[in-house]
């Protein structure tokens, strides 16, 4: 008797994560029976899907490859016979199950990813104008752009917005292409573009079908797969310690043109799930680099170009793919030798060796910019983010070395590790593990001193220059900058002027902070032309020399710690 597709489900659902002797052929038995095979409702169309996925990334044979890729190739039309049906969708438009073949991704986009979909996908992109909600910001917004429109919205209630884009733009599916291109011809800087188009809160929606850049289809195949013949590696089998003393991973830089093409996987992978990172939108293709770790896992790591980069800390942001699919995402912001790192690993792939496949991203972030104490974000470990508290997020960091910056929560889990060893099955509470999020957490590595960063927070640095402005030149910025960049300038013998004007803002936002700090006219001629050398360096090609640079000059890092660790 054949078994029904809910239980077949089930049983590939539980054998995809076997590994070892026998459990290929039986895998690959199950996707074999799953031929042709339809599912109800969105929810077992899902799972189907994403089981499928995980097998993709993770097989446990070639085989077990190409038969997951046949059957990811009909999700799409089964989206749309589920659609034809009149069968619920809005599963569909979760976090968690969006960007499946065949399904619509709706979102206010903002101006940098919506640009980059009309330039990628114009003929796949609809716009869902909510007028009544748009008006007020569109009699402000759009006089600018539409001749004479002002003599209509400004005095009517009644404005036809709509009908006056669609006769400038020559149709209302050119509405948005249109206002793409002038903004792009427009004379503002890329942020008062942003803030122009983001304060119309369009939503555009981006009609996937059978494009590669749905999670059904996106790729980025190695030139050999790792088929996996034994149990994964789990967080046990994991040791930080052990992983950053290994052997340097094998790194090499990506032409620019490979490196745009990473840059557009990459957005893609993020924006069919409904998020967005500073640097996966605005990366510097020009700069990607590829750390080939093993077991079919590939790291993508880029930083961002000159004009976006931050004023103090450095950024990075990175890709891992699995087999060629696409598994999570990173981001890291530092400063010296502290980064932290933010480390997420996309729904379907929770499973998948992320214990390991995140000691390697240390690793390599350790290797690449010399970064020896991480941090880990509170967000991440619960603060505000109830999936983290009912996983228990804060233990798979502890578990692999993290510890808390404050003492008050280093006891708590002392506590807490104490009551787990002696009661079998105890779990720790909500409530505490919403304690213990409520900070970040750290993993020290090499031989300096311990917790220096435990306290800092670059938004410190910032509160105490903000006071400063409003004290001495009664809140006025540019009085402030003028008079640190003149003082600063003369300290280091340097003529600024003759920087380019990114130089110039990147002097300017050292100077601000240094002039906190009369002890600058203490240091040393070669502490001041090191300090110079830093600064100019957060404009080089990729800020790797900038972060190695200030990992070398101890009395900017004693300055940036007392003033960053001021609570």
């Amino acid at each position: 008797m054949k078994r029904a597709p809910a239980a077949r489900l089930s049983e590939l659902e539980t054998a995809r994560s076997q590994y070892g002797p026998g459990c290929a052929a039986r895998v690959e038995r199950l996707l074999a029976s799953l031929r042709g095979q339809t599912f109800p409702d969105a929810e077992s169309l899902a799972a189907f899907h994403d089981t499928l996925l995980f097998l993709r990334a993770f097989p446990q044979s070639r085989k077990v490859v190409i038969l997951t890729e046949a059957l990811l190739g009909n999700v799409g039309q089964q989206v749309k016979a589920l659609r034809d049906s009149g069968a619920d969708l809005d599963l569909f438009e979760s976090e968690e199950f969006s960007g499946i073949a065949g399904t619509e991704i709706r979102d206010t986009f903002t101006y940098e990813v919506a640009r980059w979909l009309a330039q990628r996908f114009p003929r796949d992109l609809r716009v869902n104008w909510d007028v009544d909600a748009q008006s007020r910001q569109m009699s402000s917004s759009l006089p600018q752009l539409l001749p004479l429109l002002a003599d209509d919205c400004l005095v009517e209630a009644d404005t036809p917005y709509l009908e006056w884009l669609s006769s400038a733009a020559g149709g209302a599916d050119r509405i948005l292409p249109w206002l793409m291109q002038r903004l792009e011809s427009s004379p503002r800087t890329i942020l008062e573009k942003t803030a122009w188009y983001d304060a119309l809160k369009i939503e555009v929606e981006w009609e996937l079908g059978e494009s590669a850049a749905s999670r059904t289809r996106a790729r980025r195949n190695p030139e050999a797969f790792y088929y996996h013949n034994a149990p994964l590696i789990q967080r046990k089998q994991v040791s930080l310690e052990e992983e950053l003393a290994s052997p340097p991973l094998p790194v090499r830089k990506l032409s620019r043109r490979e490196g745009e093409q990473v840059m557009d996987f990459v957005r893609a992978a993020i924006t069919v799930r409904y998020r967005e990172l500073y640097g996966t939108t605005r990366g510097d293709g020009g700069h990607v680099v590829e750390a080939d770790v093993g077991r079919g896992v590939h790291i993508f790591l880029w930083g961002l170009p000159p004009e976006r980069r931050l004023p103090v800390r450095g950024y990075y942001a990175g890709l891992t793919v699995k087999n060629g699919v696409p598994i999570n995402y990173i981001e890291g912001i530092g400063l010296f030798e502290w980064m932290e790192v933010g480390f997420n690993t996309f729904y379907a792939f929770r499973e998948g060796e992320t214990a390991w496949i995140y000691a390697k991203v240390l690793h390599l972030l350790n290797q690449i910019a010399g970064i020896t104490c991480f941090s880990v974000y509170p967000y991440q470990i619960g603060q505000d983010n109830e999936e983290a508290i009912k996983s228990g997020a804060f233990w798979f960091y502890r578990k692999l070395g993290f510890r808390p910056g404050k003492p008050e929560l280093m006891a708590l889990t002392e506590r807490e590790e104490a009551r787990i060893a002696k009661t079998p099955g105890y779990r720790t509470p909500a409530r505490a593990l919403r304690k213990l999020a409520a900070e970040h957490i750290f993993y020290e590595t090499g031989d300096g001193p311990r917790g220096l960063w435990d306290r800092f927070a670059t938004r410190n640095i910032g509160f105490v220059v903000e006071r400063h402005m409003a004290e001495k030149f009664k809140g006025d910025p540019g009085r402030m900058r003028q008079a640190a960049v003149a003082s600063l300038a003369r300290e280091l013998g340097i003529d600024v002027r003759k920087w380019t004007p990114l130089g110039q803002t990147a002097f300017a936002d050292f100077a601000v902070v240094l002039a906190l700090v009369p002890e600058v006219k203490g240091w040393s001629s070669r502490e001041k032309e090191q300090l110079a050398e830093i600064i100019r360096a957060k404009l080089g090609a990729s800020e790797v020399e900038y972060l190695r640079l200030t990992q070398g000059h101890g009395r900017l890092k004693q300055v940036m710690l007392q003033l960053g660790s001021v609570e």
